[in-house]
């Protein structure tokens, strides 16, 4: 599948689950692939929905061009693998990063294939801690920080990043084997792509695309998130967004789709059948 983009279109990785359920599609968080959401694909076909999920550009086993690591790109290849398989009545699910393509595609691309959207421990409305957003979660400091140790290091970076990505308070939330399995999808990352990325989650204020969003909403998070904090993230989506839900998932991590997969599904079946 290729996408749709000023920038060069790339072969995109997509599963798709099929038949005439209403379709869900998955966006995974950085530095992963589709495959971080195998906890979640099996119960919504159970419930009935055909499961959309591919690896973002440059990530998993899509193609991994030179550029095209910012948000109106990468909505722009959400956009594109929905047009492709004519999808509609759909609802996004945005994990981390994806929050973001999320917010970006409805600015966008607007909401007429849309029945509803999901921010799972989602990046909008803006990390990046500034003089204009000073509940920003992620102080400059920290985010060069992170560049710096990836760039150095990428084995190194990556055993540390999914210890935080599944621990509350130090406490693994995951056994081993999990996040083991984290660390192999994040080395399927290509180095640009992962920077790009970094510097674009980092980075894009979404404020302004979350006034465009009208469909239902539903903030999916854990209050024990280190590394997208609940109280500048999630909790400030949902303060900006009229009528959206909240599930704020106790003693939860980052990567709770994986370390409370039973709370979480239940969370976001339960908002599907609304």
């Amino acid at each position: 599948m290729s996408s749709a983009s000023s920038s060069p279109r790339v072969r995109l990785h997509v599963e798709d689950s099929g038949g005439s359920g209403r379709p869900v599609v998955l966006i995974h968080g950085w530095p992963l692939s589709a495959e971080s959401w195998q906890a979640q694909v099996g119960p919504l076909r159970a419930a009935g929905h055909r499961v959309v999920a591919y690896d973002r550009r440059g990530f998993g086993r899509s193609d991994k061009p030179a550029d095209g690591y910012e948000y109106d790109t990468l909505a722009d290849d959400l956009a594109s693998v929905l047009e492709d398989l004519d999808l509609r009545d759909v609802t996004l699910v945005g994990f981390s990063m994806g929050g973001g393509e999320v917010a970006r595609y409805v600015a966008r691309h607007g909401e007429a294939r849309l029945r509803s959207v999901v921010f799972a421990a989602a990046v909008p409305p803006y990390l990046l801690k500034t003089d204009d957003n000073p509940e920003g979660p992620l102080p400059q400091d920290k985010a060069d920080a992170m560049r710096a140790g990836l760039e150095r290091d990428r084995e190194a970076f990556f055993d540390d990043f999914t210890t935080q990505f599944f621990s509350v308070d130090g406490a693994l939330k995951v056994d081993e084997a999990q996040r083991q399995e984290a660390i192999a999808l994040a080395r399927q990352s290509d180095q640009t792509a992962a920077l790009g990325c970094m510097h674009a989650f980092a980075t894009t204020d979404f404020r302004s695309d979350l006034e465009a969003i009208t469909v239902p909403v539903l903030v999916l998070h854990g209050d024990g998130d280190a590394t997208v904090p609940f109280e500048g993230s999630g909790a400030r989506t949902h303060a900006a967004i009229p009528g959206s839900t909240v599930s704020l998932i106790e003693d939860a991590p980052h990567g709770l789709n994986v370390s409370h997969a039973g709370q979480f599904n239940r969370a976001l079946l339960d908002f599907l059948a609304r």
